[in-house]
């Protein structure tokens, strides 16, 4: 069982910077040398499909994104902290929604492709607007 508490959600304005963080324990914690898992961030608006938004692979750092936050947004993971990062500039409105943090050991089809299905544990959300 893997544990996941994202943090850093917040209001801000277009053109902004947020920086969320995930912390995980439990079977994927710190101190496995085994890095073969993979873990994501997701965003949903009420009413709205979940959307994936960017994936990592532990083992060689592989990073994927969609298209929409490309280029802006930027994962990251520090093995020894166990903790996912998601780096995101140049906030737009559109970006507003409920971010989640997802994990997988071992990773499962469809993680470059940011899908939700991919990934068997979650956390609850940090919330993120952006005001124009």
């Amino acid at each position: 069982q893997v544990q996941l508490v994202e943090s850093g959600g917040g209001s801000v304005q277009a053109g902004g910077s947020l920086r969320l963080s995930c912390v995980a324990s439990g079977s994927t914690a710190s101190g496995s040398t085994d890095r073969s898992y993979c873990m994501g961030w997701f965003r949903q608006v009420p009413g709205k499909e979940r959307e994936g938004v960017a994936s990592i692979y532990a083992g060689s750092g592989s990073t994927f994104y969609a298209d929409s936050v490309e280029g802006r947004f930027t994962v990251s993971l520090d093995n020894a902290k166990m903790t996912l990062y998601l780096e995101m500039n140049s906030l737009r409105p559109e970006d507003t929604a409920m971010y989640y943090c997802a994990s997988q050991r071992p990773c499962r089809v469809g993680w470059t492709r940011l899908r939700g299905s991919a990934f068997g544990d979650w956390g609850q959300g940090t919330q993120v607007i952006v005001s124009s």
